[in-house]
């Protein structure tokens, strides 16, 4: 009789065990989870409040930019096009890494950059051994932040403060190529170098951050370095690194050449490590969506 009663205790427990490994893989394979949720609200308020524009661009406006500069507006064929006042950006199975030597990822990635001032977001979107790991990067209202989440409840990280403010301040100008509206916007200042380089600097809320643009004889971009981001670990800790975004594959929509392929570099002293590597990127305009 007690052997049977244990059997039955041990049939229950697997069977309380088997039910809750069940519930817990539905519940990693649902849509739902709150910092996705809180990235889809961000970027609807954020859309809400944005004003589309009116106008296009003009070779007045290139008054006052470096060479460069200048060349590229003509080399992707944005004269006489309609400015655009925000952007989204998608990449899938971009391989990923969080950190040194740290196991990389495939990861999605969608953001949005605005216009009128410097705000961006951007959602990740993958898995660790099969369990959920998102992250949602923002730098709204002149406030940075880099947050991460696995298991859809567990919080690995949640990055703040000034230097996570200049990251992003400095991400946000990294990216303005991508949406040149953002290039003739006053919070952004440029300097001339020479026929292939154009020093820019970036100024909200209070801080600001600087960075090198390097271009062909064309006018196509190639690359942004700056010395103004800080590499952060998943144990918080973080260490200035000089960073490149590099630039390439533009090919021709709507009129408009785009870059499809974006890599991002941290040049360590011991080595680059390439934390980035997207390809296929689809880069849309308000006007478009």
């Amino acid at each position: 009789m007690k052997k049977n009663s244990g059997s039955n205790r041990i049939r229950t427990v697997l069977g309380v065990l088997a039910v809750a490994s069940a519930g817990t893989l539905v519940f990693f394979k649902s849509p739902y989870s709150k910092i996705k949720a809180d990235f889809q609200k961000t970027a609807m308020d954020l859309v809400d409040v944005t004003a589309p524009s009116g106008d296009s661009f003009t070779e007045t406006d290139l008054a006052g930019l470096p060479d460069p500069v200048k060349k590229y507006f003509d080399y992707c064929g944005f004269i006489g096009t309609r400015k655009m006042s925000y952007m989204k950006a998608t990449f899938k199975d971009v391989p990923f890494k969080i950190g040194k030597n740290k196991p990389g990822l495939m990861i999605d990635y969608t953001q949005y950059n605005f216009v009128a001032q410097p705000d961006r977001i951007a959602l990740i979107e993958s898995s660790l051994y099969g369990i959920p790991f998102q992250g949602f990067d923002a730098f709204v209202d002149g406030a940075g932040s880099m947050k991460g989440v696995v298991a859809k409840v567990y919080t690995l990280f949640d990055q703040r403060g000034e230097a996570m403010d200049r990251s992003s301040l400095v991400t946000y100008l990294a990216e303005c190529f991508m949406i040149p509206s953002v290039i003739l916007q006053d919070f952004i200042t440029w300097e001339s170098i020479d026929a292939k380089h154009a020093k820019a600097t970036i100024a909200s809320g209070g801080i600001s951050a600087s960075g090198i643009f390097t271009f062909k004889e064309n006018g196509e971009m190639l690359s942004f370095t700056t010395a103004d981001r800080e590499a952060t670990e998943i144990d918080g800790t973080s260490q200035k690194v000089e960073w490149t975004a590099f630039c390439s594959g533009y090919r021709e929509r709507g009129g408009i050449k785009r870059p499809t392929l974006l890599k991002a570099v941290w040049h360590y002293a011991e080595g680059d490590l390439i934390y980035f590597d997207g390809k296929d990127v689809c880069i849309e305009y308000d006007y478009e969506l």
